[in-house]
């Protein structure tokens, strides 16, 4: 049986909204990702952390979730610290909204691809996710999720069918991302609780 987990990397978070506190964005941000992971069935979840945010990781995981501490917040570095797992994906924390079925569509090319990737929606570079199986293959450069390409990896690769590109979703990462979080979509509930503190609303 394929053993896989999904592991949420808390890397720092550039922006919040106005009058928001960022250490609380980003941990709510974290919550709500982590607590979106933690349902998902088929898997295994995990959080990856610089050993400077490791408060942070503590306070957002369920219990019993793993916590992987990483030198750097990238995910060559998380996926090289992962024993036991025939298959990986890491996935940005900023994303409190991502529904389980994207997360399950990176995992699924893996059947027949070494790599695949989820780009990121809306403000900028970057990517959601990349799922790899495991060990990564030697080819695989060093991927920061912030400013990583699709066509960078890809053309890393012995040959372009080796990258899946998977479906995309949206990262909250500047005002033009927050103005696209729906209301109406269940889940996010940190977020929309700290929000309704600082009585901001999307």
């Amino acid at each position: 049986m394929t053993r896989r987990v999904v592991v949420a990397l808390l890397a720092p978070v550039a922006w919040s909204p106005p009058g928001i506190d960022p250490a609380d964005w980003r941990h709510a941000l974290a919550e709500d990702v982590v607590d979106l992971l933690a349902t998902l069935q088929e898997v295994e979840t995990a959080v990856a952390v610089t050993p400077a945010d490791r408060s942070l990781a503590d306070a957002v995981v369920w219990p019993g979730t793993p916590v992987v501490e990483v030198p750097a917040p990238t995910v060559d570095a998380v996926l090289a610290a992962l024993d036991g797992y025939d298959q990986a994906a890491v996935i940005a924390a900023d994303a409190p909204d991502l529904p389980g079925l994207t997360v399950g569509k990176l995992l699924r090319p893996l059947t027949t691809r070494p790599v695949a990737v989820a780009p990121a929606e809306g403000t900028g570079p970057g990517l959601l996710g990349l799922a790899a199986r495991l060990p990564a293959p030697a080819w695989l450069p060093a991927v920061d999720l912030d400013t990583a390409l699709p066509t960078a990896i890809r053309a890393a690769a012995p040959r372009p069918a080796d990258l899946a590109v998977t479906a995309a979703w949206r990262r909250v990462r500047g005002p033009a991302d927050f103005a696209t979080l729906d209301p109406a979509v269940e889940g996010w509930e940190a977020t929309r609780a700290l929000l309704a503190t600082g009585h901001l609303s999307v």
